[in-house]
């Protein structure tokens, strides 16, 4: 598996409004099925989630299925990230 670094960026501040409860739960759903290993906000109006995939295609396709993407409330970019953690990140 790889990761990949998801930045999103306030574009509608109705909607971000509108929109966060749905993709708290969206984050909390991807994170139990370990599709997401880690996620947090930034700054006043950005936010960053890590996605575990096996390319960008896929992380990509996840990404799509968050109601800030699909309801264009934020715009986003991903990268591939070569993370390094002190911490075990093996997934079972």
């Amino acid at each position: 598996m790889r990761f990949f670094a998801a930045i999103l960026t306030e574009k509608d501040k109705e909607k971000s409004d509108q929109y966060r409860p749905m993709h708290k739960d969206f984050l909390q759903r991807m994170k139990s099925e370990k599709k997401v290993i880690m996620y947090g906000k930034y700054g006043t109006d950005k936010g960053i989630a890590v996605y575990v995939a096996n390319d960008i295609e896929e992380a990509t396709s996840l990404l799509k299925q968050d109601p800030y993407i699909e309801m264009d409330a934020r715009d986003w970019e991903i990268h591939e990230w070569e993370l390094v953690s002190a911490f075990d990140l093996t997934f079972k």
